[in-house]
């Protein structure tokens, strides 16, 4: 039975407005409209219509009057301290007129020592100290009894003091760096409306930005159509590499989704030697096995050797294997090599098979005229990562999973969970996009990166892409020139430039096992006098055979050539005696 006037399921419209009490005449109001209802409510109970929902108004009012509904106390004045509750400190978690101060006075202690001090090139990018003794400079312990607002804010000057200031131009160690200021303020904002993006009537306008952004990246890719598609924000590219996984086996086995990978023709996922370790990950993480990810030989550059990938995908099919996907990657971790992907993609259409690109760190050249030549053949692509927070520089966590695939995800993940995802909503439930992710809770991660990209526009992005570039192609030069440093490619294609320092005492030597067992060594002992210094930190990382070397990662774009000539100082510095 459809709901009418006389029967309403869904609200109780005498009160909708105001809040509830435990009073006589309220309760008096339940009484009248249970006892007015109960005849349709026991029609609804037996009708087989799928759409009626059977509503028990005799369980809801003896609820109500055994819960004493939701009561009103009048408090309109964000005063939330109780001197009545039974927790003695208690402090509900509200922003009350009283936090005033304390929540000023710490936004000015973290703009003044993290966001300003904490990246200033005078200052150190980290305060080093062994775990045991930071153990006891810092108070980790927790106490029944909460801390004084003047202790904690001595707590927060003290996690800047002991934390790794990643916004400093001399942290120069992973695939992220620098604060952008706009990007801060807007996650700053996200926090503070703690929005979850999963249905429209919580986000509405995070969920209209997120489309919005997600089609301009997909049409700068390339998708066809205009970069018609779909795609979401994830909790990190590794992540997005696992939906490219997902995404693939639901394409080539739909049952799967009901059925599982059980007694399945093995399905295989193709990638580089030299990818991301999240593509094995994942695979291990949704039953796929290691065993069942190949990983492709690269050349002296790199590059995925494409000869190599049919030859392994021929031999799957020999062995009764089902080739499922290839996982190419645009900049890998080390080298920063762009794979074919015009060859990848006609070894995918030629055996049918998905083509992912993991461009969750070279993804940023797209923005570049003069660089996006480096990801030809991406607009093939079934899916692709692309990380804003990599050469982009937009703040921790921005990571993105594009796809020219309309309905894959929702075909693929959503289980239409009635308590979240009502189709009887007052809206277009079409914009409730939660249902075709993995997740439930979901940040706001769009807001940042829009920010940025409304304060900067697409020109601003690409002038700093093609900063970037020029300073590592600057590098890369003094390097080449400069005595005792050696490249590890002539040529780099990304902003990550590898090299060796070979200290005075080496460069007489014999080029035989014994050289390179000490020139081993030598990455990790500057590694640890820079940190303990405070003065820069750069990664190093041996690469199959190769001994350790040193891995310069550009992405700040507020370097200068006078920055690329102290870390080359610092490093010969650091390693002259060895």
């Amino acid at each position: 039975m459809l709901a009418s006037k006389n029967y309403p399921t869904h609200h109780f419209k005498e009160s909708i407005f105001k809040p509830y009490s435990t009073s006589g005449d309220d309760l008096a109001s339940v009484n009248t409209l249970t006892a007015s209802a109960a005849s349709a409510a026991m029609v609804a109970t037996t009708s087989s219509s799928a759409d009626t929902v059977a509503v028990d108004f005799e369980n809801a009012r003896r609820m109500l009057a055994t819960n004493g509904g939701i009561a009103s106390n009048g408090n309109n004045n964000n005063n939330v301290l109780d001197s009545k509750d039974s927790l003695s400190g208690f402090v509900a978690s509200h922003p009350a007129a009283q936090f005033d101060g304390f929540i000023r006075a710490c936004v000015d202690e973290i703009i003044k020592l993290a966001v300003f001090q904490g990246t200033n090139r005078s200052s150190k990018v980290v305060e080093w100290h062994e775990p045991a003794e930071l153990r006891q400079l810092f108070d980790f312990q927790l106490r029944e009894k909460g801390e004084s607002q003047d202790k904690l804010r001595e707590l927060l000057r003290e996690t800047i003091r002991f934390s790794v200031k990643t916004g400093h131009p001399y942290f120069i160690n992973q695939l992220y760096s620098g604060v952008d200021p706009y990007a801060l303020v807007g996650q700053w904002l996200t926090d503070a409306l703690n929005p979850s993006v999963y249905t429209y009537e919580v986000a509405p306008l995070f969920t209209l930005m997120e489309e919005q952004v997600l089609a301009e990246m997909r049409r700068i890719v390339g998708f066809p159509n205009g970069g018609q598609g779909d795609g979401i924000f994830c909790p990190g590219g590794s992540i997005a590499n696992g939906y490219a996984i997902s995404c693939a086996r639901y394409k080539y086995t739909p049952e799967s989704k009901k059925n599982g990978l059980f007694n399945a023709k093995p399905l295989i996922i193709f990638t580089s030697e030299d990818a991301h370790y999240s593509v094995e990950k994942l695979a291990m993480f949704m039953g796929f096995g290691s065993e069942h990810v190949r990983k492709i030989a690269t050349n002296e550059v790199g590059k995925m050797r494409v000869e190599d990938l049919e030859n392994q995908i021929k031999m799957c099919l020999e062995n009764n294997c089902q080739p499922l996907m290839v996982s190419a990657t645009a900049g890998t971790t080390v080298l920063g090599a762009f794979d074919d992907l015009v060859g990848i993609s006609e070894l995918c259409k030629k055996y049918n098979m998905w083509m992912h690109v993991d461009a969750a760190w070279g993804g940023g050249a797209l923005m570049s005229k003069k660089y996006r030549h480096l990801l030809n053949g991406i607009e093939r692509a079934d899916s692709v990562t692309w990380n804003p927070h990599k050469l982009l520089a937009a703040s921790q966590q921005c990571s993105t999973f594009l796809t020219p695939h309309q309905q894959i995800l929702a075909q693929c993940h959503s289980t239409n969970a009635t308590y979240l995802f009502q189709k009887d909503k007052f809206y277009d439930t079409s914009f409730d996009t939660g249902d075709k992710h993995i997740q439930c809770g979901r940040r706001a991660d769009v807001f940042k990166f829009w920010f940025m990209w409304k304060a900067k526009g697409s020109q601003g992005l690409e002038a700093h892409v093609e900063k970037v570039f020029r300073m590592a192609e600057f590098f890369t030069a003094k390097v080449r020139e400069r005595p005792g440093f050696e490249l590890v490619l002539d040529q780099p294609e990304c902003t990550n430039i590898s090299f060796w320092y070979v200290p005075p005492s080496l460069r007489q030597m014999e080029r035989n096992r014994e050289f390179y067992d000490r020139l081993h060594k030598v990455a990790p002992k500057v590694k640890e006098g820079m940190i303990k210094k405070g003065s820069m930190m750069i990664t190093y990382q041996p690469l199959r055979q190769l001994p350790n070397f040193f891995r310069l990662v550009l992405q700040n774009s507020c370097l200068e050539e006078s920055d690329m000539l102290y870390f080359l100082n610092e490093i010969e510095s650091l390693a002259q005696n060895l």
